[in-house]
C-alpha cells in the first residue's frame, strides 16, 4: 500500500546522517529518551554482509560504496535513529558507508543498524543540488538497495506501480506539486518490510532519504 504525505516545514527535523520521520499531522514530537530496540524480527531479512552485494551492483553504475565503518558509541543516534510509534529508537550497533561517484564526489551514505549480529533497518541518504541532479545515479542506488535488502519482487506485488523508478517518479511529482515542501511516501508490507522515502528541501540542495525497516 502506498501513502503520500506532505510534512509541515515548520516541524521538520533535519536528516543528516540518521533519519527523523515526522508525522503527517502538525504536531511536535515529544522529547523522550531513546531506547535500544529489541525484537525477534532481527532473525529475518537482510544482513550486514548484503552491503557487499550493493557495492558490487553499484560498481556497474560507476558508483563506489566504501567499506563499512562500525558505530557503537554515543554518536550512533546520528546514523541509525528512527521513529517507532512517534518515539525515537536507537539500535545498539550501526555501520555507515560513503557513497561516491566515479569522480570521487560524495553522493551520500548507506547506514545499516540493529544488533551486533543482524540488522533491522537500513538508511540511504542522498543529497544533490536538485532532484534532477544525478537522477540516474540516485535511482540506481535506491533500486539496488531495495532489490538487495528487501527483494527483487516489486513487479510481482500489487503495489500500484510497475517498477521502483515509476514509484520514485510519482514521489518526485508529488514533491513538485506540493511547492517543494517536505514530503514522505510509504510502501507497506513488501516482503514483510516497511519502505519509506522522504524528500527534504535544504538551503542549496535536496535530501532524499530511503528507509527500510523490518
Amino acid at each position: 500500500m502506498l501513502e503520500l504525505f506532505v510534512v509541515n516545514k515548520l516541524i521538520i527535523i533535519p536528516i543528516i546522517l540518521g533519519i527523523a520521520a515526522a508525522t503527517s499531522y502538525a504536531m511536535l514530537l515529544p522529547e523522550e529518551p531513546s531506547e535500544p530496540l529489541t525484537t525477534p524480527i532481527y532473525d529475518s531479512g537482510f544482513t550486514y554482509y548484503d552491503i557487499e552485494k550493493i557495492q558490487t551492483s553499484l560498481k556497474e553504475h560507476d558508483i563506489f560504496v566504501s567499506s563499512p565503518t562500525a558505530i557503537t558509541d554515543h554518536t550512533i543516534s546520528q546514523y541509525c535513529t528512527f521513529f517507532e510509534k512517534g518515539l525515537p529508537r536507537n539500535v545498539e550497533y550501526c555501520t555507515t558507508t560513503a557513497v561516491l561517484d566515479k569522480n570521487g564526489n560524495t553522493i551520500g551514505n548507506i547506514n545499516i543498524g540493529g544488533s551486533t549480529v543482524t540488522p533491522i533497518l537500513a538508511i540511504a541518504n542522498l543529497e544533490t543540488d536538485t532532484l534532477e541532479s544525478d537522477k540516474e545515479k540516485t535511482y540506481a542506488i535506491f533500486e539496488t538497495v531495495i532489490q538487495t535488502l528487501v527483494c527483487d519482487c516489486w513487479e510481482e506485488e500489487e503495489i500500484g506501480f510497475e517498477s521502483i523508478p515509476e514509484w520514485l517518479d510519482t514521489v518526485h511529482t508529488f514533491y513538485y506539486d506540493s511547492d517543494q515542501r517536505s514530503i514522505k511516501s510509504k510502501i507497506d508490507n513488501l516482503a514483510d518490510t516497511e519502505i519509506l522515502l522522504e524528500i527534504t528541501p535544504k538551503d542549496d540542495s535536496v535530501l532524499q532519504t530511503l528507509i527500510i525497516l523490518k
